[in-house]
């Protein structure tokens, strides 16, 4: 949103010859604050031990997509705050995605997904986003269960922030627990000295906030008791009635924000206020007062934000540039500005396993769209948590908001998102803070892409002030030589580089690249933008962790995601059978002895895959570790980094057992093994004596290593990861014509994930998918932004 800084002068305008307080601190506050919020989308809103999470991830600044950052960390934490994984995502635009794959053996509780940039370290952590996810493991010996409405408390907040004798006030009453809140409540004000008379009652509006207005007496004391469906009963005090002061009245509408200012008692009345409007950290309004009033009114227009849909925070200065009162309230909450989905054609059907499509206008300002459709079951549950609600409130609030998505809804309250503002306070900067001076310390600036620092030692000597040639190989591509030279500290950099294969780094120091020069050299590479530790705590949940009973039950949708698992192993199965079928009847080869030759009877099995590192030349050569050569490269084989960093292998979602030479070991082992040293590696699945397993067997006698023949680097060499890529989201789950019955029951809840759906030369953007076997309608959500940041949300219902 890029905001129009409007002036308003009230009465006539005074020279102003030097900059006042409130001057500079609105400076310091357009120079320093900029700051970045995170949105993340999943594909479902619970998984099961063994699932894939699937997210796309929205980095905004304000209201815009962000260009500040270009790398996100995304981590998953268990309850017990253990990092299970973690993702480096590139960031376009604002825009990035990923996945997690999780391990089947998980313990059901509640996990929680962190995300955030390296900018957005320099600021309150509680900022950064952490998204609650339920994961369940019919194994488990616990159970997730909701739990009902417990303690609660209330809090009953001013509008403006002032309570003041003889002026009708507004007040916002706001309930919050640490696990759910009662589903209605409501209230009733009492004076304290007289309990059995009412003066006014309220009912809730949602479970978050109330509403009343009252006009109160200087020596008062005013209470309100609240009352929840269940009967508890709970009595708050309101605030002590001042016999001075400012009041602040604001009513939000589709023309404009109007303000009214009230003052009671004040020494030189309203002369010399200021009122400062500020929209995401910006000024976007300013006035002053330069008569001898009491009151004062104005209409803020709505082009103070172009138009466009957000939070505004009113701040009232006194005539010694004092803070004192404050409101927040969102521009035109009853019209959103929202672009919908222009469909052009749709084929849907509701047979089992069909294929379906839904065209999207070729002609449309959105290009580039994020798309989910999933089985809709016509339960109409709506919907907790959204991008709206992400973009528009709980990404600049820290405080829990129950299903924020319901003041974005169709039938939203605004009256109900106009006390919840009452109710919040804007975090993102302290005004008294900022009018003492106060300038964050960026300690990660919002650097471009990735950098790593490159040590080159000779002789475990730094090599200062000296040229080198970096030989840089990306993948399969052909590797490139680059000329640097090392700073005083003996260090070279490599900045802003965007890559999301395994990048080996080699160094030279002569300068026709001599191998015979590289025994004497050592490499290593530091990255410099990485994952910052978590300190805070994880926000608390409606879920609660039990024992499990003997039966323990099982919802419909968890019984899908198990289904929908088990027709994934086997169409893994059906592919390694159709691999060893190819092989049969072929005369024994030169990998076939050397089998014989390396493994035992107990290491035999008809289904496993193996890699001759002695007759072959398997490309090994820039690989750190034979992990990250073997990612991708035996059909059921994934890898998972433990605490460590380590990658560990699973065969078909269970932990691999790993063997060297055929005793068994552990990952960091293997992982510290040279490529160079490895002569065969065998892949078993579920066959022989030993089950799923990763055999790694070592040169013997006089064998040489075909990777070894190209292997010129020795300690001359590192490889270095970048960003994480995405995994292709399985289209379709069917049978072949020509293979055996694989799926008997297809349950997918999710038909189609793609974060990436583009426009290109006039041809319909497509969305394909093909249906399960039971759905008759289909959820479709539909997001995009144009060149100008304006945002298509679209989430509707398709039968």
């Amino acid at each position: 949103m890029k905001n129009i800084f409007f002036l308003l002068l009230i009465s006539a305008v005074q020279p102003v010859f030097s900059q006042t307080k409130l001057e500079k601190a609105l400076t310091n506050l357009e120079n320093n604050y900029e700051q970045e919020k995170v949105y993340l989308l999943t594909d479902k809103k619970q998984y099961v031990a063994g699932d894939q999470i699937w997210f796309k991830s929205f980095v905004f600044d304000g209201y815009n997509r962000s260009v500040l950052s270009t790398t996100l960390f995304v981590e998953l934490y268990d309850a017990d705050k253990k990092l299970i994984d973690w993702k480096t995502i590139l960031l376009t635009n604002g825009e990035g995605s990923g996945d997690f794959k999780l391990k089947e053996n998980l313990p059901e509780q509640v996990y929680f997904v962190r995300a955030y940039t390296p900018y957005m370290t320099n600021f309150n952590e509680d900022f950064q986003i952490v998204k609650t996810i339920p994961i369940y493991n019919p194994n488990s010996t616990e159970t997730l269960e909701i739990a009902k409405s417990s303690d609660w408390s209330a809090k009953a907040f001013p509008e403006g922030g002032n309570f003041i004798n003889g002026i009708p006030t507004k007040f916002a009453v706001r309930l919050s627990s640490n696990s759910a809140l009662p589903e209605t409540w409501s209230g009733k004000i009492i004076d304290a000295q007289n309990p059995n008379t009412t003066i006014t009652t309220f009912t809730s509006f949602d479970k978050n906030v109330a509403s009343f207005k009252i006009t109160p007496s200087l020596g008062k004391k005013y209470q309100a008791i609240i009352q929840d469906n269940t009967g508890k009963k709970q009595t708050i005090d309101l605030p002590e009635v001042a016999s001075s002061g400012l009041s602040l009245e604001i009513v939000s509408s589709k023309d404009g924000i109007k303000y009214s200012l009230k003052g009671v008692n004040l020494k030189q009345q309203l002369q010399n206020y200021k009122i400062i409007g500020t929209i995401n950290n910006h000024l976007a309004y300013k006035a002053n007062i330069n008569q001898l009033i009491n009151e004062a009114s104005s209409l803020i227009p709505t082009k103070i934000s172009n138009g466009n849909n957000g939070i505004f925070q009113l701040a009232i200065f006194d005539d010694e540039d004092n803070l004192v009162a404050k409101r927040l309230c969102f521009i035109k909450p009853d019209n959103l500005k929202i672009e919908k989905a222009e469909i052009i054609g749709q084929d849907l059907k509701h047979t089992p396993r069909s294929f379906n499509s839904i065209d999207l206008s070729p002609e449309s300002y959105f290009k580039n769209y994020t798309v989910v459709v999933s089985d809709d079951d016509g339960s109409n549950t709506p919907e907790e948590e959204n991008l709206l609600s992400g973009l528009w409130l709980t990404g600049d609030f820290h405080s829990k908001i129950d299903s924020p998505a319901q003041y974005f809804s169709k039938n939203a309250n605004s009256e109900a998102l106009d006390a919840l503002l009452i109710s919040e306070n804007w975090g993102r900067f302290d005004w008294n803070t900022v009018l003492n001076g106060a300038i964050p310390k960026l300690k990660n600036n919002s650097q471009k892409f990735l950098s790593y620092r490159i040590k080159p030692l000779k002789s475990n000597a730094l090599l200062r002030d000296a040229t080198v040639n970096l030989v840089l190989k990306l993948g399969e591509n052909q590797p490139t030589i680059n000329p640097f030279k090392t700073d005083q500290n003996g260090y070279v950099y490599l900045n802003n580089v965007n890559f999301n294969e395994p990048l080996n780094v080699s160094i030279f120091v002569n300068a026709d690249n001599k191998e015979s020069s590289t025994d004497n050299l050592f490499v290593t590479a530091e990255p410099l933008i990485v994952p910052t530790p978590f300190t805070g705590k994880f926000p608390t949940t409606k879920y609660k962790l039990v024992t499990a009973s003997g039966n323990k039950k099982i919802s419909p949708s968890i019984s899908r995601a198990i289904n929908t698992q088990k027709n994934m192993r086997k169409d893994e199965n059906i592919d390694v059978q159709i691999e060893e079928v190819k092989i049969v009847g072929k005369k024994a080869d030169p990998k076939e002895e050397l089998d014989k030759q390396l493994s035992t009877g107990m290491f035999s099995s008809v289904n496993s895959t193996v890699f001759d590192f002695v007759n072959e030349d398997q490309h090994a050569e820039g690989f750190n570790n034979i992990f990250d050569w073997l990612q991708g490269r035996a059909a059921g084989l994934t890898f998972q980094r433990d605490n460590s960093g380590v990658n560990v292998p699973y065969i078909r979602n269970s932990q691999a057992k790993l063997y060297l030479d055929e005793v068994q070991t552990d990952p960091s082992m293997i992982s510290s093994l040279p490529v160079t040293n490895i002569a065969m590696v065998k892949i078993i699945k579920g066959g022989g004596l030993v089950g799923d397993a990763v055999a790694i067997y070592t040169l013997r006698g006089n064998m040489k290593s075909k990777t070894n023949e190209k292997e010129a680097t020795k300690n001359n060499s590192t490889t270095i990861k970048g960003y994480d890529k995405p995994s292709e989201f399985p289209l379709e789950m069917l049978n072949d014509d020509d293979s055996p019955k694989k799926i008997e029951n297809d349950t997918r809840e999710t038909l189609y994930w793609n974060p990436n759906l583009f426009d290109s030369d006039y041809v319909p953007p497509r969305i394909k998918f093909y249906n399960n076997d039971t759905a008759k309608q289909y959820k479709v959500l539909i997001i995009s932004f144009d060149e100008d940041d304006n945002l298509l949300y679209d989430q509707q219902v398709l039968k």
